[in-house]
């Protein structure tokens, strides 16, 4: 079960019907297919895998992506919105405009092996995709290649446009392709994310801030001459003392959450610098830019009374999504038709002894190959993500498809795990079929445009001005440091 064993297509039996869902010859032909190129999307998504390059430097993962978006004729623009891992590849004419989002960053510190216990990967490397990013982009490809075959087949006006979207995980590369206006003539954006159940949900998120503050102070033998010095972690730790009286006096609904990422070399040592690194968050990105703006004055208080200096840095910052029900509604139909993940007997063992790994009570391996019913909520799902700004400005729909066993909790060495088998691919496989599915509806039924944009106009309001949280600062490209 390891990454090494996933290039074994599964091919659907040639009927009108999948899964018990009457389906048009169209939509047959998308999933045979996508199944026939099952093995080439799991060498690509595997590789990235391997490679787990963190946010912004991505390099060879966006190579991979538009190397294959090269070779099926789209147009590509590297390094856009000054992100050099940034990409747009374009194919078609005229609208709509449909946007399929891609991501491939990694998450740092969490390098595991595809085997179904605690083992990091022998090779040095110490990121992971814990939260299926390789799947993620190379997913949104796989959907976009069927879509612009059918438009060069059928001769249908319109354009499919890949964004190739880096450093989701804290540095915030869609807003800065959003500040930059490349999403303001897209009609339709999409995208799917990895998950441990297959689904599509109306709903919202957590809109975010993150930023790093730094203090500096001045450094002296803490025992021979403490009262020269002024201890920059004293600082950091006023802010943290502040930041933590503050919760009481927030909206419930928050979450502030901090590392000290430098707090000194030694004991003996006054600190001359320090470093606390903050997330922010809440379902309404007003709020957030409220604690935003009370987080810096707490950080000015904590250097004044501190004897200290201080300077921040914005990170990130995205917000809440807008959900879209209109569109919503048809990718559910899809996915209905395509059903869920069906394990071998291989996969349901590595599946069962992954699962005893993490509170899975009441779950099973067969869960994985259900779809769930379709959910309108108003409950902020408590997570964030930088497609929220995109889905201000243009409207967006996502789903989640099993390529983690149910219960299999983000951002976990299990999440890795299990990506880096079979079952992450067949999820990836079952997002592909629905989005490519659910682009041709909609270029179709130009209706479908049309209410989605009403839909969008009026949870956002006429009188909206796109202003990001991050303001107009530039991407920060070693936010990850080195891993």
């Amino acid at each position: 079960m390891k990454s090494r064993n996933v290039l074994i297509p599964v091919f659907l039996i040639l009927s009108p019907f999948v899964f018990g869902q009457k389906i048009s010859k169209e939509k047959k032909k998308i999933i045979d297919a996508l199944d026939q190129k099952q093995a080439a999307y799991a060498e690509t998504a595997m590789k990235i895998w391997d490679h787990a390059e963190i946010g912004y430097k991505e390099f060879k993962s966006c190579e991979l992506l538009q190397d294959i978006l090269k070779k099926e004729g789209f147009e590509v623009e590297e390094g856009v919105a000054s992100l050099p891992t940034g990409f747009i590849a374009s194919y078609g004419s005229g609208n709509p405009v449909i946007g399929v989002l891609a991501e491939y960053d990694a998450l740092p510190g969490v390098s595991q092996e595809a085997v179904p216990f605690r083992k990091e990967r022998e090779d040095g490397t110490k990121a992971g995709h814990a939260c299926g990013h390789h799947l993620f982009g190379t997913g949104g490809v796989a959907a976009a290649v069927e879509v612009k075959n059918w438009l060069a087949e059928t001769g249908t006006t319109g354009t499919v446009r890949v964004y190739g979207t880096p450093a989701e995980e804290g540095g915030s590369g869609k807003v800065y392709m959003a500040r930059d206006g490349l999403f303001d003539d897209v009609d339709v954006s999409m995208y799917w994310h990895a998950g441990n159940q297959n689904s599509v949900r109306v709903a919202s998120n957590l809109a975010i801030a993150s930023v790093k503050y730094r203090f500096s102070g001045i450094s002296t033998h803490a025992a021979g001459a403490p009262e020269r010095g002024r201890s920059a972690l004293d600082g950091v730790e006023a802010m943290n003392h502040m930041m933590n009286l503050m919760r009481e006096h927030v909206p419930a609904e928050s979450r502030i959450h901090y590392v000290i990422t430098k707090g000194g070399e030694a004991p003996n040592v006054v600190p001359a610098f320090a470093e606390v690194y903050y997330f922010m968050r809440h379902p309404d990105m007003r709020v957030v830019k409220d604690i935003l703006e009370r987080s810096i004055k707490a950080a000015e208080g904590a250097a004044m009374g501190t004897g200290t200096t201080m300077e921040y840095e914005m990170t990130g910052g995205s917000f809440n999504i807008l959900p879209n029900r209109v569109l919503a509604e048809v990718m559910h139909k899809n996915l209905t038709i395509v059903g869920g993940v069906n394990y071998t007997d291989e996969e349901r063992v590595f599946a069962e002894k992954l699962m005893t790994t993490y509170k899975s009570d009441g779950l099973t391996p067969d869960m994985a190959a259900k779809v769930e019913p379709f959910v309108i909520t108003e409950v902020a799902g408590n997570y964030s993500t930088d497609a929220g700004d995109v889905s201000w400005i243009v409207p967006m729909i996502s789903m989640s498809s099993a390529t983690w066993p149910p219960g299999t909790p983000g951002h976990s060495w299990q999440a890795v795990a299990a990506g880096g088998t079979s079952m992450g691919v067949k999820g990836m496989m079952v997002s592909a079929k629905t989005m490519a599915m659910t682009v041709i509806d909609i270029f179709k039924d130009p209706s479908i445009v049309e209410e989605a944009k009403a839909e969008l106009e009026e949870r956002r309001g006429k009188d909206f001005v796109y202003e990001p949280i991050l303001g107009d600062r530039e991407p920060a490209l070693d936010y990850a440091g080195e891993h």
